[in-house]
């Protein structure tokens, strides 16, 4: 289940990106955050009570929406913008 449903920017180009091992679609211009809650429902699960999150201030200020990369670096996904072919890792497992 996803949690977003995109109004906007429907027009805009497709980018393609993994997300645990799961091909989605992206719009350009879509930061990492909005690309993951348009494929998925959620970021990742609190390493506290596992509880599924979707970020917190959506601005860059907590540490609520960080993913990993396939490559093992990290990255806030509400500030980091999607760029096509980036392997995201949300510790999830498989996308939902």
């Amino acid at each position: 289940m996803q949690l977003f449903h995109r109004i906007a920017r429907q027009q805009h180009a497709p980018v393609p990106f993994m997300l645990d091992g799961r091909p989605c679609m992206g719009r350009e211009g879509d930061t990492l955050l909005t690309a993951i809650l348009n494929a998925a429902s959620a970021v990742r699960s609190s390493e506290f009570s596992g509880s599924p999150r979707a970020g917190f201030c959506q601005m860059g200020a907590c540490q609520d929406c960080w993913v990993t990369f396939a490559d093992g670096s990290r990255a806030r996904a509400c500030t980091t913008p999607l760029v096509a072919g980036m392997e995201i890792l949300t510790g999830k497992g498989a996308a939902s």
